[in-house]
């Protein structure tokens, strides 16, 4: 089940909405895991039993943990240990296995016998969030949970469950025991859901078939033209289909009454890889900072040393994305541009634009954007051949239906993503809208009126459209 799904809007969100606030505000936790799970389980039927079970021992573990005095350092050492073996070996098995037996089997003249594990919905995310808390305990920075229903709802809460945004425990912890409910919060969370309910059907789903067809078809016949329409399709495809998801999660969360940190923040405006990293899937820039980066000596070491922890980070990230070397080769591309940043720049180079410089980021971007997108290393090179193959630029050998497919509408869709995109905020007009009372009012009637309107529309294409995927379900 997708938030972008008829299911989804018309029948589990309003009885689980009806059911959450027909109950007293001191069950409502029981209700929202109970829905959590649900959610999880009507598409990971068997898993479900495995999240609930990680759960608890992870619980289990935290409260061993915090009984441990200062003095027994080694105590909580050892349970840390056992909870990090336990999460990050169950990631290694059921994201990673079939890669590793596949690189194996290779080499070897006789591939060993290998039944193909299949990968639970959202692992990534949750994995980071349980190995979050339980640092965290060992750290003394939070006291763990006061009960197991308050941090297996942390873990399984559906709005943030399969796709995130990824979130801290310490960011959570005070809303878990109490939360307000206000009318306004509930129908700003219906306002923010249907931003990003439209941002997904309305614009991801639309570019998403030029990015398909362009790499499904012959690529060694690609023309130049549509080789960059297409992997600019894909850059706009996968914005507006994650940032999208994370306003419906964050909107969802404040129709229950949770408030989740923004996980997007214009990332295609930025003048560089490290501000676009800043920018781009926040809490993910923000778990590794955190729990990796700094841990291997941030910037507090030598430049070599700085250089290399940025490489290591940006490795593990990709890795973390998918189980293929293209992941692999995309966290190293980006961790060569994240170095080039901190390098002295020669003056010519500080005096540049800044829109020279955005647009020059968003081109590295979707650069890289090719390796997340193919299938191999090999078709990747081969795009990236087409892209720069100046003896292509006529429209023949093109894939059958991309006369269908480039029709107004999605050129139209095209104009907007990039302009919703790339073109910043006037920082004025937001501050005099905030300042003058009767705008500001004038405002919120005129953002009431875009979500039902959103809703409809997305609503309309979703009946009339099979073409629905969620790109960050598989990692």
């Amino acid at each position: 089940m997708v938030f972008s799904s008829l299911l989804f809007i018309f029948g589990f969100l309003p009885i689980f909405l009806t059911c959450y606030y027909a109950v007293p505000s001191r069950f409502r936790n029981i209700i929202a895991l109970s829905g959590s799970y649900f959610f999880y389980a009507w598409g990971e039927p068997v898993f479900v039993f495995a999240l609930l079970f990680l759960s608890f021992v992870d619980y289990c573990l935290s409260r061993i943990m915090s009984g441990f005095s200062e003095e027994g350092k080694k105590g909580r050492k050892m349970v840390l240990a056992i909870s990090l073996m336990v999460n990050i070996g169950c990631l290694l098995y059921f994201k990673y296995a079939n890669f590793f037996m596949g690189q194996v089997n290779s080499i070897l003249a006789e591939p060993l016998p290998w039944t193909r594990v299949a990968l639970p919905l959202g692992i990534s995310f949750f994995t980071f969030q349980k190995l979050s808390y339980i640092i965290d305990i060992y750290r003394r920075t939070v006291r763990p949970a006061r009960s197991f229903i308050s941090y297996a709802l942390y873990v399984a809460l559906f709005p943030q469950l399969i796709a995130g945004p990824i979130v801290r425990y310490h960011d959570i912890a005070q809303q878990l025991e109490r939360r307000s409910y206000t009318i306004r919060k509930f129908t700003e969370g219906i306002w923010r859901f249907s931003i990003g309910l439209g941002k997904k059907v309305l614009i991801a789903n639309i570019v998403g078939q030029v990015a398909d067809a362009a790499f499904s078809s012959n690529i060694s016949k690609l023309p130049i033209l549509y080789a960059w329409l297409g992997i600019i399709s894909y850059s706009f495809q996968i914005y507006f289909d994650f940032s999208g998801y994370s306003d419906m999660a964050i909107g969802l969360g404040w129709m229950m009454g949770f408030q989740f940190l923004e996980n997007f923040n214009r990332p295609y405006i930025s003048r560089n890889v490290t501000e676009f990293w800043r920018r781009w899937h926040i809490s993910l820039s923000n778990w590794m900072k955190e729990y990796l980066y700094i841990p291997l000596g941030g910037n507090r070491c030598g430049k070599i040393h700085v250089y290399l922890n940025l490489w290591i980070v940006f490795l593990i990230s990709g890795f973390w994305h998918g189980a293929d070397w293209t992941f692999i080769a995309w966290g190293a591309f980006h961790g060569f541009f994240l170095t080039i940043d901190r390098l002295p720049r020669p003056d010519f180079l500080k005096r540049t634009p800044v829109s020279f410089s955005r647009f020059a980021t968003f081109i590295i971007v979707t650069i890289g954007w090719v390796l997340f997108r193919s299938d191999s290393i090999s078709q990747a090179f081969q795009y990236f051949g087409r892209m720069i193959s100046i003896n292509s630029v006529g429209v023949y050998s093109l894939p059958e239906g991309w006369y269908n497919i480039l029709d107004i509408r999605t050129m139209l869709t095209l104009i907007i993503a990039g302009f919703i995109s790339l073109v910043p905020d006037s920082k004025r007009l937001s501050n005099a809208v905030i300042q003058q009372p009767a705008i500001y009012n004038r405002t919120l009637s005129i953002k009431y009126a875009t979500a039902a309107v959103l809703i409809l529309l997305s609503v309309s294409s979703l009946t009339n459209m099979d073409f629905n995927p969620f790109i960050y379900f598989r990692f």
